[in-house]
This record gives C-alpha cells, sequence and structure tokens, in this order.
C-alpha cells in the first residue's frame, strides 16, 4: 500500500442490495443483522471518498488517512500487515488495503468513535470466521469472492456485497491475482468480524484514547503499514 493508502483505483461496481452467493447454509445458527450494520449508504459514500483521493492524487490527505489508521487502529494495521510476512509484498498490500477500507466503512456508518480493535478482539475474531470457515464444504473450490459464510453476512450485508463486488472486479480487470484474492478473503473477514462484535458489545474493543504502548514504532524501524520502507520514509514522514 505504502504511504498513500491507496494500492490501485477503486473500482466503480454495482452492488446488490443483499449479497447473493452461492454457499450452503451453515449449520450454526443464523445472526440477525447487527443493529450497527453499516449502511449501504455509508458503503458508497466510503467507496466514492476513496475514489476521490485516488483521482486527485491528494497525498497529504492520504497521508493523514493512514496515521489516523495507525493512531487509532494500531493492532488492526498490524494484523493486516502481517500477510506480507508470509505471502510477500503484493498479497500484503492488498490485505492492508482492504483492512483499510472496511475500517473506512465501519467508521463513516458509525454515529460515535469507533471501538480501538484489540490483538484478542482480532484473535477471537480469527478463531470465530475459522470455525465457521471449516462447515463450508467444498470451501477451496469456490473464487474467493464466495468463500463466505452467511451466518456472518448477515450481520454485515452491505459490507460484504461491497467486498465481494470489489474483490470479484479486481480479479476480473486483473488487478490482483485469484490466488492474492483467496489470501486475503479471510483477513478481511475478520476485520468485519472484529468491528461488528467490537460495537454490538459480544467482544467490545478499547474506548479511543486509550493509550496504546504497542502502537509506538521506532522511526527507522519497518513500517507497519507493510510497505517495506522505514517508518521515517512511510507513515511517520509526516508525524
Amino acid at each position: 500500500m505504502g504511504a498513500t493508502l491507496s494500492r490501485h483505483a477503486v473500482p466503480r461496481v454495482d452492488v446488490p442490495n443483499a449479497l447473493a452467493l452461492d454457499v450452503p447454509a451453515w449449520p450454526g445458527k443464523i445472526r440477525p443483522m447487527s443493529a450497527h450494520a453499516v449502511s449501504s449508504e455509508a458503503v458508497e459514500r466510503t467507496i466514492a471518498a476513496f475514489a476521490r483521493l485516488d483521482q486527485r492524487g491528494d497525498k497529504k490527505a492520504m497521508n493523514k488517512l493512514a496515521q489516523r489508521l495507525q493512531r487509532e487502529q494500531p493492532f488492526l494495521l498490524q494484523h493486516a500487515a502481517a500477510v506480507k510476512g508470509e505471502h510477500g509484498d503484493a498479497v500484503g498490500e492488498a490485505a492492508v488495503f482492504y483492512a483499510t477500507l472496511v475500517w473506512a466503512m465501519f467508521d463513516r456508518g458509525s454515529e460515535g468513535t469507533l471501538p480501538r480493535l484489540t490483538a484478542q478482539n482480532l484473535a477471537d475474531a480469527d478463531t470465530a470466521v475459522t470455525e465457521a470457515l471449516a462447515t463450508i464444504e467444498g470451501l477451496a473450490d469456490k473464487p474467493a469472492h464466495e468463500r463466505v459464510v452467511p451466518a456472518l453476512v448477515a450481520t454485515q450485508p452491505e459490507i460484504y456485497a461491497k467486498l465481494a463486488s470489489l474483490l470479484a472486479e479486481d480479479v476480473k480487470e486483473a488487478a490482483m491475482t485469484a490466488q492474492t484474492a483467496a489470501t486475503i478473503i479471510k483477513p478481511t473477514e475478520v476485520v468485519i468480524e472484529a468491528f461488528d462484535a467490537a460495537q454490538s458489545g459480544r467482544r467490545p474493543g478499547e474506548r479511543q484514547g486509550t493509550v496504546v504502548a504497542a502502537a509506538k514504532v521506532g522511526r527507522n524501524e519497518p513500517c507497519p503499514c507493510g510497505s517495506g520502507k522505514k517508518y521515517k520514509k512511510c507513515h511517520g514522514e509526516a508525524a
């Protein structure tokens, strides 16, 4: 993703009102749509805002957004950037981009300040998503954008609909490979589940304003965004 938070121009694609994926019913309990479900309007406004930033090439605004993300959601950034260590720069960049996009959707759709996700929030969300995905037969044979669980989709249908649409478009337009999409779909679902659980109170996060010592990054250390640059040459440039 680098210092700009813009991995590529956000595709402008139509989004269905409800996500209709060819997946079998999950034998677990189907959760109702969350009371904190992000609206289609908030999702579309987020996409439009990212597209404007990309089109204008407004690096100052992009850096400001990146610094806000690092300040408010350091563990989210670390969660997404960890993909780079296992799968390389291109996949790591895509993971950070999609995690950032999900955060921005929740942020725009929230009436107040989002809870700060903790490492435990994300670990618990990873467990929930992993266990739910394990119940889906033939998961590996499906395209990446269909590797989701209806029970989880039901909590945030508009975000999942946009995620499916963007991933499918990215692969179709060769903005990313099918393998990259298959790799980043689960970490992105984990972010959605973590925010939904934090907002609903199932697994509360931290109230914003809490000092998180783990978020401090040395200026000569690798930037946690996954760019491969030193922090002082990336998101710490304007700090």
